[in-house]
């Protein structure tokens, strides 16, 4: 807003008086507030810093000690600049002691060696600075309307970070207290290289103020929060102290992002939302850009020289849990849960949901863990937590690079989507290996060949079961679940013998088959699992 000492000097109405800068010229960068016209030598006392002070020298004394005390005076209350007129005192230099003086503390000393119109100058650089500072209140109002109304409309963090890049034009990064970045904007810039190493870069920029320029790593920092709860900062990198009107676009973003969360109840958590990102990329690419490996990292979650598992979690949702919560709740609430318990568990991972089954989540655990005792430690701090529906918890293969974590990630979902709920919520985790057949036909659930083969199988059970209200399929799960012990299967039941066995009987007479036969009874059981699997998927 304020223009320079030389941006001042290089304006034609001081042009006019041939300025030199005869000392202090490493000050020409100070920005001038005001300029002000002073003949007297007891002046500093009325200013108030950021002045350019003019005068012709005429009550200036020629005591070269007096005249180092006057300047000292002028650049202890922080004037940016004396221009001394070399026409009615001084007519060929300046004394020494201004000189010294002037070099001494940095003030820029600029003669003029024509007569110059003071008023004119006055005049001139007065008025620039007043309209600079119109325009920059005309463009606070702008900054302050725009945030308004993407405060009012309910605009996401991302709008609001694009919003701080377009009016900065400088990239733009809102992480939480622990650095973890949360979402950001490169306005244009690299992506790796603005989040590469970011936490660790983060966690060295601190400021014992809510907003703050941080020269040395080029960083305007607001914090984020409301009612005294702070919950992250805003970063806007700029490597140039930044303007005013720049430091209120990222308070006003502030109090946009911090009113966002304060209403978005409904809504994953941001964090969850920038690990669903990743997440979801890492399932819906086959090879992982580098930057999305930069992004895990920006979240504390390193891909690179780790071991990487993939888990799912998925509710059972009984009758119970179902109406009073909405799936949705339930898996977020879950996937907060289970956020909590990687931290517990002292695990860094990626955690969100994905898809509306299942909570994910990707381990990064260091090359020296022990995968079966964290994945224990894990699960059992998930099937431990307060408030939340029990839960399956499947992880896949432990993989060694980023390359693989899909395959991880989608084994686990397979698993889970497997495993029945009875067996699954109270225990620790499963393998791909615990699910055996029942998981290979969960993989093979949508082959409309596998559909045609429980159909053809079942299909004249199940329709006599609906016309007469009886319960034959009911009496064969239990038979090919007890492996063709009609007396423990008549036992899981609930029947006597002779009635279960008279019930077998009209199965037998329904299907045209002999249970006892073992391939008739392998066939029963896999269209059996095969008819469950597909009723029962959400």
């Amino acid at each position: 807003m304020y223009p320079t000492v030389a941006e001042v000097l290089a304006l034609p109405v001081l042009r006019h008086g041939r300025p030199h800068v005869v000392a202090g010229a490493a000050g020409l960068d100070r920005r001038v507030r005001w300029v002000h016209v002073a003949e007297v030598i007891d002046i500093a006392h009325l200013l108030k810093g950021g002045e350019l002070v003019l005068t012709t020298g005429v009550a200036l004394p020629d005591d070269e000690a007096e005249l180092g005390k006057y300047l000292d005076s002028l650049a202890a209350v922080g004037v940016a600049g004396l221009v001394v007129e070399l026409v009615r005192h001084w007519s060929d230099a300046l004394p020494a002691g201004l000189t010294e003086a002037a070099d001494r503390c940095g003030l820029p000393l600029v003669t003029l060696s024509r007569e110059t119109r003071y008023v004119a100058v006055t005049e001139t650089v007065n008025g620039l600075i007043v309209d600079a500072q119109v325009d920059e209140l005309r463009e606070a109002e702008r900054v302050h309307q725009t945030f308004t109304a993407l405060t009012v409309s309910g605009a996401e963090p991302e709008v609001v970070l694009r919003e701080v890049a377009r009016m900065t034009d400088q990239p733009v990064v809102l992480e939480t207290l622990s650095h973890e970045v949360l979402a950001y904007d490169t306005a244009g810039t690299d992506p790796g290289e603005l989040l590469a190493g970011w936490p660790r870069r983060s966690a060295q920029v601190q400021l014992g103020e809510r907003t703050g320029y941080h020269p040395g790593a080029g960083w305007l920092v607001t914090v984020v929060g409301a009612r005294g709860h702070d919950w992250g900062r805003l970063v806007i990198v700029c490597a140039e102290p930044p303007r005013d009107r720049h430091v209120v676009v990222a308070e006003r973003a502030a109090s946009a992002l911090a009113l966002h969360r304060l209403v978005a109840k409904d809504t994953d958590s941001l964090e969850r939302q920038a690990h669903r990102a990743v997440l979801a990329e890492l399932l819906a690419t086959p090879v992982p850009a580098a930057e999305l490996v930069v992004r895990a990292a920006a979240l504390a979650v390193p891909l690179t020289g780790r071991q990487l598992i993939g888990a799912a979690i998925r509710p059972v949702l009984t009758g119970v849990t179902e109406p009073a919560l909405s799936r949705a709740t339930v898996l977020r609430e879950l996937a907060e849960a289970a956020a909590v318990a990687t931290r517990r568990a002292r695990v860094s991972a990626l955690v969100a949901v994905v898809g509306d089954t299942s909570v994910r989540a990707l381990l990064s655990l260091s090359p020296q863990a022990k995968p079966d005792a964290v994945l224990e430690r894990l699960a059992a701090e998930v099937h431990q937590a307060r408030g939340v529906a029990p839960s399956i918890v499947a992880v896949g293969s432990t993989v060694d690079s980023a390359a693989d974590a899909r395959r991880s990630l989608t084994e686990a979902g397979h698993v889970a989507d497997s495993v029945p709920a009875a067996e699954g919520s109270t225990s620790g985790f499963h393998r791909l290996e615990d699910v055996r057949l029942r998981g290979l036909l969960h993989l093979l659930a949508d082959d409309e060949r596998v559909t045609a083969f429980a159909s053809r199988e079942l299909g004249a059970l199940l329709a006599k079961d609906s016309a007469t209200g009886n319960r034959l399929l009911q009496a064969l799960r239990f038979y090919c679940a007890h492996g063709g012990n009609k007396s423990a299967a008549a036992a899981a039941a609930h029947m006597s013998r002779t009635a279960y066995y008279q019930q077998l009987a009209r199965v037998e007479q329904v299907l045209g088959v002999p249970l006892e036969d073992p391939e008739s009874m392998l066939s029963l059981y896999v269209a059996l699992l095969a008819h469950d699997i597909h009723t029962t998927r959400p």
